[in-house]
């Protein structure tokens, strides 16, 4: 009897098994082949499933997104007021639990500031591309926090104006948390700025 493969999950366990490797190596640095190795199957097999390790790699950050995602909406539902919901939806920057996800993120960033070669624009494409795409979703997603926040009367009708404010802000601080020594606590820096910021759009 043939043995019935769920190609789904199987794409899904493929790109599960990349992560360690580039979490310890890097997106650059890692080949097909030992991708295969880490998952257990032939070379041959891994190009069944995916094109090229470009492919792999978008397929686990998706994987990411969407549980990390399923915890946001799980953390949001804890807080009633918006200014607790915007500081917990910002908790990605520091959050343990979003630790992986960040580094690959961190990985993103650079890829997407630095290319040397025509296959790496390419991938820098690719990876700008997915950023944009992650960055509307999150940015609608804050923008119904904040207009739910004024319609519950806890917020000015301006506030809707400072979505990529906040944004641009807990963005920027993070980038410099990891590129320089500037930002002692980040979990510190980033709640006192939206303290601040909910001073001048709270009623």
């Amino acid at each position: 009897m043939a043995i019935i493969v769920d190609k789904e999950q199987k794409k899904k366990d493929i790109a599960l098994g990349t992560k360690a490797l580039i979490l310890k190596d890097g997106i650059n640095n890692i080949t097909i082949s030992q991708i295969a190795k880490a998952a257990n199957i032939g070379k041959g097999t891994v190009y069944e499933y995916f094109k090229n390790k470009d492919e792999i790699v978008f397929e686990l950050v998706e994987i990411l997104m969407q549980e990390h995602n399923e915890r946001k909406e799980k953390q949001l539902s804890l807080h009633v007021s918006t200014r607790e919901k915007v500081k917990s939806f910002f908790s990605f920057f520091y959050a343990d639990e979003d630790q992986e996800l960040r580094e690959i993120y961190k990985q993103f960033t650079a890829i997407a500031l630095s290319s040397t070669n025509e296959e790496m624009v390419a991938f820098q494409t690719e990876c700008y591309t997915l950023y944009e795409k992650w960055m509307e979703n999150y940015e609608k997603w804050m923008e119904n926090i904040i207009e739910e926040g004024i319609e519950k009367n806890e917020l000015k009708s301006e506030a809707k104006e400072l979505v990529m404010g906040i944004f641009a802000f807990a963005q920027g601080t993070f980038i410099m948390s990891v590129t320089t020594s500037a930002i002692e606590d980040l979990k510190q820096k980033i709640d006192t700025q939206i303290d601040i910021l909910f001073d001048l759009m709270e009623k």
